[in-house]
């Protein structure tokens, strides 16, 4: 791993510098929003709208690398991340946030796109998995450090909003001076929407799920913390735990997986993370066991994420993995949008609770659906592959990388031998 931390440090701290600058912008413009007496749906419209700009570049942003190349791409869009976020003081209303949550949305899928493609390409099979754990370290530390920083000025002011442009602008630095070439980008083949369905309904049911789970997260905590009454202190430390939280449990649960049925270990963090979840909606907590909630909320969401990822590559060729990465991104992205809007309404006519009422009620339901889903299909552990953990935020580049990754490490087993789902069920 050092050897990997040696060749690709530039790339990594490029990345870092990045995922700071997007942290801090998605808390403040919670903190902010609720200063500027916008509403709670508004400001659900406005966390959604980054999410649908991330699904678009994501569709869009490799037809752009193939045309004009990867470095044009990352510098326009990425002075483009740096102008919109100095706007946002500038103009603080929820119909301009929104357009411009669109922007910085379509904008950061093409930046992480071709900073992934850049780091994949420096890294070679032998030490590919380690660059993918690195990458996920980095991007955690970045979150983390976002919060901290929300804490050097006021929300109510110009600063903050100056710091993440600035920190994004700095990240075009070491990445574009440590790029040697441009890596090839070559065109992914889709797997259908029916045919990832058939291999995985649990995958891609799932995945949508947690699409709503982590845009709640991630979109609604900052307003959940002003409306509560928070301070930027409290509200950012709740924040940070969810990201700990969740850096922390993603290796162990993942051990975990490589050595059961995953979907008993799915089962286990969808009903706790329920449960734990709906703590805060029949109880009034203290603030330290909000945090410890918004851990939980984490250690559940984050490695559910991966065990899924993985539980769909148990039951595909190595051929579809490309193509099934870009689909589950799509599927985990429609839930994303409407996540922050679904949220903002429970929010609505439950108060703060609503925040975590809503998350807490789409991991029962991924519960529930796993339950069922054990009836209609049996596995063994011997058919799995390897699980790698990647954040929801990844790109397509990323989870496609770790799903060969994670199928190189798996047993000596062809992925034909898998097991078959039970006659007429699957169809």
């Amino acid at each position: 791993m050092l050897s990997v931390l040696r060749d690709s440090w530039a790339l990594l701290l490029g990345v870092m510098l990045l995922v700071l600058g997007n942290g801090m912008q998605g808390s403040l413009l919670g903190i902010r929003g609720g200063q500027e007496d916008m509403s709670t749906f508004h400001l659900s419209i406005v966390m959604s709208s980054y999410f649908l700009g991330y699904l678009i570049g994501s569709q869009i942003a490799p037809n752009m690398i193939r045309r004009v190349g990867h470095v044009r791409v990352f510098a326009a869009l990425g002075s483009l991340i740096s102008a919109v976020l100095i706007m946002y003081a500038v103009a603080p209303n929820w119909i301009a946030w929104s357009l411009m949550r669109v922007m910085i949305g379509f904008s950061f899928a093409g930046v992480y796109i071709a900073a992934e493609s850049w780091l994949n390409d420096a890294s070679s099979n032998e030490n590919r998995g380690q660059a993918l754990s690195l990458y996920l370290i980095v991007q955690m530390i970045g979150l983390i450090a976002a919060q901290g920083l929300l804490n050097i000025g006021d929300p109510g002011g110009y600063i903050l909003f100056v710091i993440p442009s600035v920190l994004v602008s700095l990240a075009f630095t070491p990445i574009l001076l440590s790029v040697a070439r441009a890596p090839a980008f070559d065109t992914t083949k889709r797997l259908t929407f029916r045919a990832l369905y058939e291999a995985s309904p649990l995958g891609c049911v799932g995945m949508f799920i947690l699409g709503g789970v982590f845009s709640a997260q991630y979109g609604m905590a900052a307003v959940w913390g002003t409306q509560s009454g928070l301070s930027v202190r409290d509200t950012t430390i709740f924040i940070a735990c969810i990201y700990v939280g969740g850096m922390i449990f993603q290796y162990p649960i993942g051990l975990l997986s490589d050595r059961m049925d995953r979907r008993h270990v799915i089962f286990g963090l969808a009903t706790v993370g329920a449960v734990g979840l709906m703590i805060p909606v029949i109880a009034d907590i203290p603030f330290w066991a909000l945090c410890l909630v918004g851990g939980l909320a984490g250690a559940a969401a984050n490695p559910l994420y991966s065990l899924l990822l993985a539980y769909v590559n148990d039951y595909l060729d190595r051929s579809d993995m490309a193509g099934a990465s870009a689909g589950l991104m799509f599927i985990n992205g429609l839930g994303a949008i409407s996540g922050p809007v679904i949220t903002g309404w429970v929010m609505g006519i439950y108060g703060p609770s609503g925040f975590f009422l809503f998350m807490g009620v789409l991991l029962g339901v991924l519960s529930i659906y796993t339950i069922w889903r054990m009836t209609q299909r049996k596995t063994t552990v011997e058919a799995t592959s390897s699980y790698r953990a990647v954040l929801a935020s990844a790109t397509q580049v990323v989870m496609e990388v770790a799903m060969i990754e994670a199928d190189g490490d798996g047993p000596e087993t062809e992925k034909d031998d898998a097991p078959e789902p039970e006659q007429g069920v699957e169809q």
